[in-house]
């Protein structure tokens, strides 16, 4: 469209030069096409912020997927146990990732987009909860995988919550990990007094499914 208005605007001064004219554009001619570009960047800006605000996302979920599969491989080879394995560890079996794990009473978060942290169930080592950081929306995406039910009691981090005990309680809330047998996958927040996601601390609105697309 605005390549046709420009070239209509130079056959017009190419003209007036012809005629001995002054060459150049007017005052209307100038607005009609800065209106013009105004529209298209109107359009095309949200457009390329949406794609990109996707591609954040689909990059932590891509990153939880292979730093899940690393850590459920090496709890395989550890006895089916998700106990003694650090971050040390995981960089070793996965050197693409950027690895950092959290515990209970110690504060560790991702805040960039990339990094992946965990937190292993403190008291049965059933269970372990990995989360990556997304710039859209400064969204926290979980990976939650637990080879049987994860103990829901006090000081064992996310598996702890205001549902413990009650109907539904296993299948994870917006303040509880999953607690269920089972891999479990959600979006949330930040936590509350942080810039990062924390998987040590209680999810921050996270939404649990079986997928990322229930989240």
């Amino acid at each position: 469209m605005i390549s046709s208005v420009i070239s209509r605007l130079n056959d017009r001064r190419d003209a007036a030069a012809d005629l001995g004219e002054d060459a150049g554009f007017t005052l209307i001619e100038l607005m009609v096409v800065l209106l013009i570009l105004a529209i298209l960047l109107a359009i095309a800006i949200p457009t390329f912020l949406g794609v990109t605000g996707g591609a954040n996302d689909r990059a932590a979920q891509s990153n939880l997927n292979t730093a899940l599969t690393t850590l459920k491989t090496a709890a395989t080879q550890n006895n089916q146990t998700y106990t003694g394995l650090t971050a040390a560890s995981e960089a070793a079996n996965e050197p693409s990732l950027s690895w950092s794990q959290a515990f209970t009473g110690t504060a560790a978060s991702v805040t960039t987009q990339g990094p992946v942290d965990f937190y292993v169930s403190a008291l049965d080592g059933n269970g372990v909860v990995v989360v990556g950081f997304s710039k859209n929306s400064s969204a926290c995406w979980y990976a939650v995988d637990n080879l049987n039910a994860v103990s829901n009691a006090a000081n064992n981090g996310p598996y702890t919550g205001a549902l413990a005990g009650t109907a539904g309680a296993g299948i994870g809330s917006a303040t509880q990990a999953p607690t269920d047998p089972g891999t479990f996958y959600g979006k949330g927040s930040v936590n509350s007094g942080t810039t990062g996601c924390d998987p040590s601390k209680a999810p921050v609105g996270a939404v649990w499914g079986n997928s990322f697309s229930a989240a």
